[in-house]
C-alpha cells in the first residue's frame, strides 16, 4: 500500500515530467504569434500582441492540401505493404513448426536486426539503391519506410502471436480450416490491438520523418508535411515565424490523432509483451 507522502511525491514528479514534455510545444505556440524580430531579440518573452500574420503567411506559402494528401498517401501505402509482409512473416515464425529450430531463430534474428541499426546511417545506400532501380517521387520514400519499419513491427507481432494459445490453431484445423483461412479469419482478427499499435507508431514516425524525405524527394509536388518547413529557409534568410507557425499546423493533427488512439498503444504494447 502506498502511503500518502509517497503518493504526493509521485504526483509532484508526474507534474514536473508533464511540464517538461509540454513546455516545448507551449513555447512553440507562443513563438508562432511573434514577429521574426521578436523571436530573435527575446525568444522567451510573451508576444506583445496576438498576431496571426505568421499563420496567414504559412497558408499562402504552403499548399497544405497537397502536403497532407502526399503524407496520407505515403502513410497508407507504406502501412499496407509493411503490415502484409510483417504479419505473414510473424505468423510463420511464431505459429508454424520448423524442422530446424535454429532456422526459426535465424530468420527472427535477421528480421529484428534492424533495431540495432539507425535508419539514417542507411541514407546514402538507400539513395543509391533507388537510383539504381529508377525509383523516384513517393515510391522512393515508401519502400525505405517499409524496410525500416519491419524490425519493430516484427518484434511486436511475434511476441503477441506467441502468446496466443496453440489450441486455437488445432481447433480451427480440426474444423476443416485451411492455412490461409486460419491466418486471415482466425488469427488476424485477434491481432487488432497490436496492429493498432503498429499503425499508430508508424503513422507518427512517417508524419515527422525528415531525413529520408529531404534526400529522396526532388519535386515540390511530392513533398510531405515534414518538408513544409523547408520552404521558409532561403539562401541568406530564414523566416522563423513561418517555420514555427507551419510546424504548429503540422503537429496539431498529429496530437489529435495520438489523443484518440493512445489507449490502443497501451493495450497493444502490453499485449505484445506477454510472451517473448
Amino acid at each position: 500500500m502506498i502511503n500518502k507522502k509517497k503518493k504526493t511525491g509521485m504526483y509532484v514528479l508526474m507534474a514536473l515530467i508533464t511540464a517538461l514534455v509540454v513546455f516545448p510545444f507551449i513555447w512553440m505556440l507562443i513563438l508562432s504569434f511573434k514577429s521574426n524580430s521578436e523571436i530573435l531579440s527575446n525568444p522567451l518573452s510573451l508576444p506583445k500582441a496576438i498576431n496571426f500574420d505568421n499563420y496567414k503567411h504559412a497558408l499562402e506559402v504552403l499548399d497544405f492540401p497537397q502536403l497532407y494528401g502526399n503524407t496520407i498517401l505515403v502513410c497508407v501505402i507504406s502501412l499496407f505493404i509493411e503490415l502484409v509482409i510483417t504479419f505473414l512473416s510473424s505468423f510463420v515464425i511464431s505459429r508454424m513448426e520448423f524442422k530446424n529450430e535454429k532456422l526459426r531463430k535465424l530468420i527472427y534474428g535477421f528480421l529484428i536486426m534492424g533495431l540495432s541499426i539507425s535508419p539514417f546511417i542507411l541514407l546514402f545506400p538507400v539513395y543509391k539503391i533507388n537510383v539504381f532501380f529508377g525509383l523516384r517521387g513517393k515510391w522512393a520514400l515508401i519502400l525505405p519506410y517499409v524496410s525500416t519499419s519491419i524490425s519493430f513491427n516484427t518484434l511486436l507481432l511475434v511476441g503477441y502471436l506467441k502468446a496466443l494459445p496453440s489450441e486455437i490453431d488445432e481447433a480451427a484445423i480440426i474444423d476443416g480450416c485451411n492455412l490461409w483461412d486460419l491466418m486471415t479469419k482466425i488469427i488476424l482478427p485477434m491481432t487488432k490491438p497490436v496492429i493498432a499499435t503498429i499503425v499508430i507508431f508508424n503513422v507518427l514516425y512517417m508524419w515527422n520523418e525528415f531525413p529520408f524525405a529531404s534526400v529522396m524527394l526532388r519535386e515540390a509536388s511530392d513533398y510531405t508535411l515534414a518538408m513544409g518547413a523547408s520552404f521558409f529557409k532561403g539562401t541568406y534568410t530564414v523566416d522563423y515565424g513561418g517555420i514555427v507557425a507551419s510546424s504548429v499546423m503540422i503537429i496539431i493533427p498529429e496530437l489529435i490523432f495520438y489523443g484518440f488512439f493512445q489507449k490502443n498503444i497501451v493495450e497493444g504494447m502490453t499485449a505484445g509483451a506477454v510472451k517473448g
